[in-house]
């Protein structure tokens, strides 16, 4: 197997997957590696549990996350590409800063952390960057709770905050002394549930290649990460009204955007509240095109001092 040459250059899963060493940590998922019908070592991607234990080996031989875990009915995300959206923001934020950001005070905010709560991991790892995560589903927090205490070394530089009202994204969670670095969101898609479970149809039918006639959610998702009324476009359209009131507090405001069709009406809207700057990052994933939207509303010339003169005197933020 080649290298995967589109991820970005720092991201640590560009070789082929190593499947002794991801076995050596995570027994369990011997069972569902095998060789394909083009000699390559691989697992069953159409498979909910074969997914999770190669997270679950990811996570713990690349950034040393003990006992990852998720329900079964929870979004399991790839990890590669999570870790590509963090590295594109450290490129960002090197740009703003004029160095690339490893530091405990750059504070990250994750919007929808949910149970997984792969970005503030793979974001502290990569960099030593601290990040708050927020999710409107406890049940979700609880497990990024749990996954916490089994490595009580990432106590002091994750934290988990519930969103109390869910028609609000920054409201209840931007404190008036918090300041951001960035947020980082992986927004729900669908804007309903027929509709997460007919893509999920789309996807499981493509990588098992075969005819499947019960949609399965293999990645799983609660309500809340898989969909939501007006979908992607309503819910970033929400977030970029709401943005509006933090543009001191937040550096720069990202969020994944699915719907290539949807970037037209977001660029129009940040140019309508007075973004100053926004951005729109490709990120390429095997033959899969994702992409990121960025915002800032604080002037370039003052960006590069942003973090003397925001950052709290405290080194964790809390």
């Amino acid at each position: 197997m080649a290298e995967k040459s589109n991820l970005h250059p720092r991201n640590l899963h560009r070789d082929p997957y190593d499947f002794y060493q991801l076995i050596a940590g995570v027994p369990e998922l011997k069972p569902y590696v095998f060789v394909n019908a083009y000699q390559s070592v691989t697992i069953n991607f159409s498979l909910p549990q074969a997914v999770k234990l190669l997270n679950k080996a990811l996570l713990l031989h690349f950034y040393k996350v003990q006992h990852w875990d998720i329900p079964d009915t929870n979004l399991c995300p790839p990890i590669p590409g999570r870790a590509d959206y963090i590295h594109y923001i450290a490129d960002l934020l090197a740009e703003s800063f004029g160095e690339l950001p490893e530091s405990q005070k750059i504070q990250g905010l994750d919007i929808g952390t949910g149970a997984n709560l792969v970005y503030p991991l793979i974001a502290h790892r990569s960099y030593g960057w601290t990040m708050l995560g927020t999710d409107i589903n406890e049940y979700s927090l609880n497990n990024a709770a749990k996954i916490l205490d089994y490595n009580p070394d990432l106590l002091p530089v994750i934290r988990l905050k519930k969103q109390q009202e869910p028609d609000h994204i920054f409201k209840n969670i931007i404190e008036p002394e918090d300041r951001f670095a960035f947020s980082i969101c992986n927004p729900p898609f669908h804007d309903s549930e027929v509709s997460a479970l007919k893509g999920n149809l789309r996807k499981t039918k493509n990588l098992s290649k075969s005819k499947v006639r019960k949609p399965v959610l293999n990645f799983g998702g609660q309500q809340s990460e898989l969909w939501c009324e007006g979908g992607e476009l309503a819910f970033i359209t929400k977030m970029i009204l709401e943005s509006r009131l933090y543009p001191s507090q937040v550096l720069w405001f990202t969020c994944l955007v699915s719907k290539k069709d949807n970037l037209f009406k977001l660029t129009s809207l940040l140019k309508k509240v007075k973004a100053v700057e926004f951005r729109v990052i490709e990120m390429a994933q095997g033959q899969k095109i994702s992409r990121a939207l960025a915002w800032t509303f604080v002037p370039q010339q003052k960006q590069k001092n942003w973090l003397n003169v925001n950052q709290k005197q405290t080194p964790y933020g809390w």
